[in-house]
């Protein structure tokens, strides 16, 4: 079984004051971190996570579910039950629309041109009707293009192979990849979202943890051979890093526009990443011998994922020895006390104004037509806050922090969150709440009290699925 070997950041030839500026840096950006994990020369020499995430923490891990579908893509193909060329329908004649009916792009489109982000579809396909069969979408769905020309991020055709996969071999394919890749133990508890038909998400859906993704980064860095194993062919894992295709026209930041291989991003450090939403990132920098594993919530932040990247690359790229550095203990003890202090950063407060003694707990009857919710008030004592409200005949409570982070089960979803509350300059209460759970994302509310009676509330969410209920804007009176 794969363990890693743990060394000081020294000894591999980084230096501690490096990781550490790398953390301040991200913090003072506001980047909500979860983890942050280092792997230099085969050796794990960092492995932080932040409060209130930990090391056993399962995190979904969004599109890097990709790559890993592209490994076991990949290992069918070792196995000769695929090929790369062959046609994608072939496959899926249950699928399939009437014979006469199949577009010739569709019935064009191969294996190779799926891993490629190179399929006949500019979107993921079964977003435009999630209620009905997600893979038969694939190939009902009108196409745009011909397969095989142009870059077009494409979660279905991910979650189409996922679904090649599980036909294949009769399993999920995350117990398919865990079968075998035994020897890289990934935790038991990881698994894979379904969509509403049984299907693994294959685009999107992996829940795992920090150290599952180094394992992978590990594996995929050695082209597949660990412990004295050749996993999966060398020949495929070159493959699928390697720039095939152009991207650099629909992509949104410039360390995401350097080409695509196989279900993986090329990098601007001549290397490879896994991507997934929010920050979730495996950055394998080959001149470097260096792996860098990231979870994060960067979906509410403009740029956020660049600032990782940018913050990993001008913070201890520059400063990475060949040799190893001389041991530096009260750079270690500092190292190691940023290490323990690291947690997601709660909102920072102004003074409240002092008409909200006024209106602390008092219960506020939403006006707004047609609204699901009933009522709204807010208790705030010292450091700690309740927003309570009624939402279809159901009271719900949301804690949080004043000035630290407070964690529970976020209303409605029972889904785990941290949250902060903060008064703005101007008057208006602002919590913000991190779920970090099955899902990931942001949830905020803006509270504006004003004249004697009245409240007006903002609400935003930063997350793909869920939270619907809160959008929008709700009036309020006493």
């Amino acid at each position: 079984m794969l363990t890693f070997e743990r060394a000081t950041p020294e000894e591999t030839g980084v230096p501690s004051e490096c990781i550490i500026r790398m953390t301040d840096r991200l913090q003072r950006r506001q980047i909500p971190m979860h983890s942050l994990l280092i792997m230099r020369h085969d050796r794990l020499v960092f492995e932080g996570y932040y409060a209130p995430c930990t090391a056993d923490s399962l995190h979904r891990m969004f599109s890097i579910s990709k790559s890993f579908t592209s490994i076991a893509v990949g290992l069918l193909v070792d196995e000769g039950k695929v090929s790369l060329d062959d046609p994608i329908i072939r496959y899926f004649p249950e699928k399939l629309p009437d014979k006469d009916s199949i577009h010739p792009w569709i019935a064009q489109m191969t294996v190779r041109d799926m891993l490629m982000m190179r399929s006949c579809h500019a979107s993921t396909t079964y977003k435009l009707d999630m209620s009905s069969d997600w893979v038969a979408s694939f190939f009902t769905t009108p196409p745009t293009h011909a397969p095989g020309t142009l870059f077009h991020y494409d979660t279905s055709a991910a979650h189409t192979l996922c679904a090649l996969v599980e036909k294949l071999t009769g399993r999920d394919m995350l117990d398919y990849l865990k079968e075998k890749l035994d020897v890289l133990g990934f935790s038991k508890e990881s698994y894979m979202l379904k969509d509403p038909f049984g299907v693994s998400m294959g685009g999107s859906g992996l829940v795992a943890r920090s150290s599952d993704l180094m394992k992978f980064g590990y594996l995929i860095a050695h082209r597949g051979l660990v412990l004295g194993e050749q996993l999966l062919s060398p020949s495929y894992i070159d493959l699928a890093v390697s720039p095939l295709t152009a991207n650099c026209v629909p992509a949104p930041l410039p360390s995401e526009a350097q080409g695509y291989g196989l279900q993986f991003w090329r990098n601007e450090q001549n290397g490879f990443t896994c991507y997934g939403m929010g920050g979730q990132l495996i950055i394998f920098l080959p001149d470097h011998d260096l792996i860098c594993v990231t979870t994060a919530d960067t979906q509410s932040i403009q740029g956020g994922n660049q600032q990782i990247y940018d913050a990993l690359y001008e913070e201890i790229l520059p400063y990475l020895q060949n040799d190893a550095l001389p041991c530096d203990r009260q750079a270690s003890q500092k190292l190691h006390d940023t290490c323990d202090s690291l947690a997601i950063k709660p909102l920072e407060s102004a003074i409240a104004p002092k008409s909200f003694s006024a209106v602390n707990g008092r219960t506020f009857q939403v006006q707004t037509k047609d609204s699901d919710f009933r009522h709204f008030s807010v208790s705030i004592t010292d450091n700690e806050g309740i927003l309570s409200f009624m939402h279809q005949q159901m009271t719900y409570k949301l804690a949080f922090g004043i000035g630290r982070m407070q964690t529970g089960s976020f209303p409605i979803y029972n889904l785990r969150y941290a949250a902060s509350g903060a008064w703005l300059f101007d008057g208006t209460l602002l919590i913000r709440a991190h779920i970090i759970d099955t899902y990931v994302g942001c949830v905020q509310f803006q509270l504006s009290f004003h004249g004697d009676d009245e409240l007006t509330i903002f609400m935003t969410k930063k997350e793909e699925s869920l939270f619907h209920e809160f959008q929008g804007h709700l009036h309020c009176k006493l």
